[in-house]
């Protein structure tokens, strides 16, 4: 069988748009945000929560996990906030080789 590797974890531009879609809705309903925003931002954002889902998603503080059919049959779990720090990690040790 074949290991998973670290691009099994980024988010596909499906999945990233269904999380970021799910979690404005839930803002648009009234849930707490997961980030820190001030007044300023938030004005900036234009109280978008589309636009707020994304900063969270881009912070890595989306609280979904992603169950993915493998080809085997297998079903893998990914958790937003791994997978997220995961890349960011992988993008800050390429610019530090740069």
């Amino acid at each position: 069988m074949k290991a998973l590797t670290q691009d099994d974890e980024k988010f596909t531009k499906y999945e990233k748009a269904r999380m970021i879609g799910s979690r404005a809705l839930q803002i648009s309903m009234g849930a707490p945000l997961f980030v820190e925003l001030s007044e300023a931002e938030l004005e900036k954002l234009k109280f978008n929560p589309i636009e707020i889902a994304k900063v969270e998603f881009e912070q890595g503080k989306i609280p979904m996990k992603i169950l993915r059919s493998l080809p085997s049959e297998r079903k893998k779990k990914s958790e937003a906030e791994a997978a997220e720090k995961a890349a960011e990690a992988e993008t800050k040790s390429e610019e530090a080789s740069i």
